[in-house]
């Protein structure tokens, strides 16, 4: 493939390390017969690695300059198909879902660092549509998805992905295994999507709406922060839950566990009921 310079619009690193490449391609644990979704395949070095014989890959490649050269790179093979489009403004249910069928996908993708946070919603509300996802990331981001309660690095992604996947970091990626080179470091985790989430919160969409309002402001305690959270319920009714569940109010939101925010988004669920909020 010829010489194509990375674009910083784009958010653009190739990897170029050949074991590390490897090691994600080993980390999606393709067998004959799967269905492999790529997100930015770049000059398709780890696409090669993906596309094995009796393997359905989808790749999607926004650069307008490398579709061409990747479609002529992997023309003869039928099972891989090049699309060229934003994974932002694809329906994924409507892509992956054309195969007439509900096989599962497996995922790789090297994530540019400013779209990652908002894929990672894409993935988490199209989670199941997928059987195993490796995902690089910049390293910041995957040590808050990793992060225990307490930690500096606990916040909402912590919290919502732990309640539908189980996530494990699997390497470090430097730099210098990059072209061009990042400032920065990347991590490869691997994301299991659960069967049913970890536990009960009673509405999610609620549930998004607590665990967003008690990081508004990580310097305030969790009774300011949930005050002015919009949750429908009174300041009465924000101290009643947070009693009913023994959550001291002057706690800080990254203290809190995946089951103490299911539990306080149940009680509040059950007093907006008696409160009258719908």
């Amino acid at each position: 493939m010829q010489t194509i310079r990375a674009r910083k619009a784009l958010g653009q690193n190739f990897l170029v390390d050949r074991r590390v490449l490897s090691r994600i391609a080993d980390l999606v644990e393709i067998e004959p017969g799967d269905r492999v979704l790529e997100i930015g395949p770049g000059k398709g070095a780890l696409t090669g690695l993906l596309a094995k014989e009796g393997v359905r890959l989808v790749a999607v490649e926004l650069d307008t300059r490398l579709v061409p050269l990747l479609r002529e790179e992997f023309g003869d093979n039928p099972r891989v198909e090049i699309v060229h489009d934003d994974i932002l403004d694809l329906d994924l249910r409507k892509l992956l879902a054309s195969e007439g069928d509900d096989q599962r996908w497996k995922v790789a993708a090297n994530l540019p660092y400013n779209i990652s946070t908002p894929v990672l919603f894409l993935f988490l509300d199209n989670r199941d549509l997928f059987s195993r996802l490796i995902l690089m990331l910049q390293k910041e981001v995957g040590d808050r998805l990793a992060a225990s309660p307490g930690t500096k690095e606990y916040g909402i992604l912590s919290v919502l992905f732990r309640l539908h996947f189980d996530i494990m970091r699997e390497l470090i990626v430097k730099p210098g295994c990059f072209h061009p080179v990042p400032k920065v470091d990347s991590a490869v985790l691997s994301f299991v999507p659960l069967a049913v989430p970890r536990v009960n919160v009673g509405d999610e969409l609620f549930f998004r709406r607590l665990v967003k309002g008690a990081f508004s402001m990580r310097r305030k305690t969790l009774w300011n922060c949930l005050r002015g959270a919009g949750l429908g319920l009174s300041e009465e009714g924000i101290a009643d839950a947070l009693a009913r569940c023994q959550i001291e109010p002057g706690r800080r939101g990254e203290t809190l566990s995946l089951d103490e925010f299911a539990s306080l988004s149940r009680t509040m669920l059950e007093l907006r009921g008696v409160e009258g909020v719908r």
